[in-house]
């Protein structure tokens, strides 16, 4: 799953290059968090996700992962985006769902770790808390959250914390 097309992306890593500190790029934001060194740990055999900032944790939250045919990759990533209301765009058949917010197969927010192959892995929201309640593995590799933890997630972290993903 991702929120956006490949032009897309490679448009967003020019404007990283070109802007130190931050900027908006459609809703896309990729401005600096004012505190200190956050890492996102993801610890797939519990099914939580955590981030410790300034010697404090927070979380842990709930997550859905990858289903065994798609899992969610394991090994150390850095934050690539963070979108707010992003929309999303099949992998399989290019189709983007126009739904946007709490509806959208991606929540609320959007906070992108991998670029591989033309997919793209990511920590989002869900319309189906069910999944996340359930600490299900029912994803195409991405971590799902319920949106208001997401929401959390999101604004503790920037463009560029490490995302530490465990059995």
């Amino acid at each position: 799953m991702h929120p956006g097309s490949r032009s897309r992306r490679l448009a967003l890593a020019g404007l990283l290059a070109l802007l130190p500190g931050g900027a908006w790029a459609g809703d896309t934001t990729v401005a600096r968090v004012d505190a200190g060194p956050a890492t996102v740990i993801l610890s797939l055999q519990r099914r939580e996700i955590s981030v410790e900032r300034d010697g404090m944790r927070f979380g842990p939250w709930p997550v859905a992962v990858g289903a065994p045919e798609s899992p969610t990759p394991r090994g150390t990533f850095a934050v690539l985006a963070k979108t707010i209301n992003p929309l999303y765009e099949s992998t399989s058949t290019g189709v983007v769902h126009r739904a946007v917010g709490a509806a959208s197969p991606l929540g609320e927010r959007w906070i992108g770790f991998l670029s591989s192959g033309g997919d793209d892995y990511g920590i989002h929201g869900t319309p189906w808390p069910v999944w996340v309640e359930r600490r299900e593995a029912v994803s195409h590799g991405c971590v799902r959250m319920l949106n208001a933890d997401v929401k959390a997630l999101y604004d503790l972290v920037d463009v560029g914390t490490p995302v530490l993903i465990r059995d």
